[in-house]
């Protein structure tokens, strides 16, 4: 059976993306920790769509996890034909402040698990010559973001990693797709990372969209075979604007902005 993996599957843009996907007549695994959530969003999923949904509980967090996922497909008989690298992490305040485990939890999640799970599934896609990859990054992987460094830094490896794997994997007719939202109206502020004084410095006055319409952006994007996509109109603007700026002037300019909605210039 071919499936489309989606990782962080059972809140926010992940569980959006299912959706989107199941609705489109994909059968579907989705990872997450939270088994209750995953089993209830298969169970809809399968209804709904008359698709064929499965789960696997992973801490994604731990280097073993992305092996076992992949040896999991491997004894149920699922081809991934697509996969949606979605689980993610951040982190809000000042970096030298911020717990060490937590920050390098960022790195592992962000990045690692995403290595190795790629490292993985990329090599069945190359062996059948077929398959699309979707690194979903973040519009600060453009920007360097004070007070949100590791985050940033995390994201910013995302998006090379992508850009660069785009091009080994053309010659083998493997589609890899870096997706990049804005500020969402999800979990991902709510944690204890990020639910403090700096998050909502940081994010005030962000332009904002909802997981669905995130999701409905990316299918958008992946019907259209597209190799690279920021989520939202003024999201894409300001990606152009930035890109035309040099990265210590971002920085400066924000971490100004930042320390003043803090009360500390």
């Amino acid at each position: 059976m071919n499936a489309t993996l989606i990782t962080g599957a059972s809140d926010g843009i992940g569980k959006a993306i299912a959706f989107q996907f199941a609705a489109k007549k994909h059968n579907l695994l989705l990872v997450a920790r939270n088994e209750e959530k995953l089993a209830a969003l298969c169970a809809a999923l399968q209804l709904k769509y008359k698709i064929t949904a499965q789960y696997i509980v992973a801490d994604l967090y731990k280097p073993e996890a992305p092996l076992f996922i992949y040896e999991e497909t491997i004894k149920r008989g699922i081809s991934i034909n697509v996969l949606i690298n979605n689980a993610g992490k951040g982190s809000s305040g000042e970096f030298y402040q911020n717990d060490l485990a937590g920050e390098l939890e960022i790195i592992q999640l962000n990045d690692s698990c995403l290595v190795a799970l790629s490292h993985y599934f990329l090599k069945d896609m190359i062996a059948k010559k077929s398959g699309t990859m979707i690194n979903i990054a973040s519009m600060i992987a453009f920007i360097a973001s004070p007070y949100m460094a590791v985050y940033a830094g995390s994201k910013h490896f995302v998006k090379t990693f992508t850009y660069a794997l785009a091009e080994e994997c053309r010659p083998y007719h493997v589609k890899v797709m870096l997706f990049s939202p804005g500020l969402t109206t999800s979990n991902f502020m709510n944690t204890k990372e990020n639910n403090n004084e700096w998050g909502k410095a940081v994010t005030s006055d962000s332009n904002t969209q909802t997981p669905e319409q995130v999701a409905v952006e990316l299918m958008t994007a992946f019907e259209k075979k597209k190799a690279f996509w920021v989520s939202g109109s003024k999201n894409r603007f300001f990606q152009k604007i930035s890109a035309l700026l040099p990265q210590r002037f971002i920085a400066k300019t924000m971490g100004k902005q930042k320390r003043k909605q803090m009360g500390l210039n």
